[in-house]
């Protein structure tokens, strides 16, 4: 045994002495001298210097440090080794910021409940084919919603650097010249996808659209900087042009004309509403950076806690009358009011004939 362990005499001694005084109560087992050689145990101890008698106990910690390390070097490694690829994904992060996904969301639920709406009026008229048409309306109205909020953002760096330094523009992670390719691109992508396939009407529709999203930015008309101009643009693109074209189409795609039913004007009505609530309330966070750069909002008006107060009102207003005209309103009311409105745009009395 002494022969056998000549080479580690001080590793035995230190290894045995350890493993002692933690197990104090444990035996040592016997080893046969003729079982190992010495010259078998010299490369075992090569190939794991720290392990001694008692390697099987150390030896697959370490192996699984050894793991450990190899893959997190290779982790580090996959993620900083193609500067390109990281190019890439920084800039497709910073678009899907530039279109502000909750204004999308908003968008695809209010368009996909007029459809639904429609087609379950419709059921016989159905078609799979007409799924391609849909779709492309939804596209073009979040190129629409694109152009919105992005022309939006290029006016406004200043004072996001002051209310919402983490969009992309203003967080520097999005330059002018993309945000104004960005945008031209979601302009032109919409007009043609509407152009299409949903006709002159629509399209009249899609560029009204565009047009009130427009002079609420850019100067001079820079609508924005007038508190009732402004949430009446936003309640009427957001509200009124929304419900009302999306469902125009829908019927124009299915074959009938447009008539107004007490379901559809109900849910146009409490969108509307909904959407004036929302262009009320939405500068409460900006009231900074709005006086800043002499931007009158009825926030920096009327102050804070008063909006928020009349927000809720409305909110609350929206609620209360929705449930109201549910229970007790004929539905031929309803219906007979927004075919009134139908007809200031449209129909025989046509007071907005550029329409």
């Amino acid at each position: 045994m002494e022969l056998a362990f000549a080479h580690f005499s001080s590793l035995r001694i230190s290894a045995v002495t350890s493993f002692r005084s933690t197990y104090p109560h444990q035996t040592k087992t016997p080893i046969k001298p003729n079982c190992i050689s010495s010259e078998h145990l010299l490369k075992t101890s090569n190939k794991f210097p720290s392990f001694g008698l008692y390697r099987h106990r150390t030896g697959f910690k370490h192996a699984s440090k050894q793991r450990n390390f190899i893959w997190a070097s290779s982790q580090i490694g996959a993620a900083g080794s193609d500067p390109l690829l990281n190019k890439v994904s920084a800039f497709r992060d910073a678009c899907w910021r530039f279109l502000r996904p909750h204004t999308i969301r908003g968008t695809a639920l209010g368009s996909v409940a007029l459809v639904a709406r429609a087609l379950i009026e419709n059921p016989n008229l159905i078609k799979w084919s007409l799924l391609l048409k849909a779709f492309s309306g939804l596209l073009a109205l979040i190129c629409g919603n694109g152009y919105i909020v992005g022309i939006n953002q290029i006016y406004d760096i200043g004072i996001d650097k002051v209310n919402k330094p983490y969009l992309p523009i203003a967080a520097g992670d999005l330059s002018v010249q993309s945000a104004w390719f960005l945008v031209i691109f979601f302009a032109v992508t919409g007009l043609l996808i509407v152009a299409f396939n949903f006709g002159p009407f629509i399209t009249s529709l899609y560029c009204l659209g565009l047009f009130l999203g427009t002079i609420y930015s850019v100067p001079p008309f820079r609508m924005k900087r007038f508190a009732v101009a402004a949430f009446l643009i936003i309640a009427t693109v957001r509200g009124f042009l929304l419900n009302f074209g999306v469902y125009y189409a829908t019927r124009a795609a299915l074959g009938l004309s447009f008539e107004w039913n007490a379901p559809v004007a109900f849910i146009t009505a409490f969108v509307t509403l909904f959407a004036l609530v929302i262009a009320v309330t939405k500068d409460l966070p900006d009231v900074e950076g709005d006086r800043k750069f002499k931007i009158s909002t009825l926030a920096t008006k009327l102050g804070v806690k008063n909006i928020a107060f009349l927000g809720s009102g409305l909110l609350l207003l929206n609620y209360v009358a929705a449930i109201l005209a549910a229970i007790y309103m004929p539905q031929e009311a309803i219906s007979g009011f927004y075919r009134f409105i139908w007809n200031l745009f449209y129909g025989e009395y046509a007071i907005f004939p550029f329409i």
